[in-house]
């Protein structure tokens, strides 16, 4: 168990790996351009940063990556997975930090509220926009 943040490991590796998170020691160092990082896969994925390879392709569209979890975050624009669920309005995201730039935005205060759906903004401009939906209103011509 972790003696910072008692998060608790099945074996002593992952342990060990995850108290670098705390300690800041990053004892794996690229031996081309001195990067140094928590763990030997970091290290390896780096690598291929130098190298140019790309061994992980999509099986849609054949783009290739250097990493796999890379591959599987881009695949989620073909499957359209969104894992990543706000837990105070629902949004899904594909991308974990879109969820978590969309939660600082629900921190902010938003003092304008729908009186159709209670839909909050934090601009009035925002309000009104979207006020349209509900009242159909179409202020622009196409010319």
């Amino acid at each position: 168990m972790c003696d910072v943040c008692n998060k608790a490991y099945i074996n002593k590796s992952g342990l060990i790996k995850h108290t670098r998170i705390h300690s800041g020691e990053r004892p794996y160092v690229c031996d081309m351009c001195n990067e140094a990082f928590s763990d030997k896969f970091s290290l390896i994925g780096h690598k291929r940063i130098h190298s140019g390879e790309r061994p992980d392709v999509c099986d849609v569209c054949n783009k290739s990556y250097s990493n796999k979890l890379i591959l599987i975050r881009h695949k989620r624009i073909h499957s359209g997975e969104r894992p990543y669920v706000c837990e105070v309005c629902n949004k899904a995201f594909s991308q974990q930090g879109n969820l978590i730039r969309h939660q600082r935005l629900n921190i902010v205060e938003r003092s304008f509220v729908c009186d159709v759906c209670n839909r909050a903004f934090s601009d009035k401009r925002n309000l009104i926009r979207h006020k349209r939906i509900h009242n159909g209103e179409r202020p622009y011509v196409c010319v």
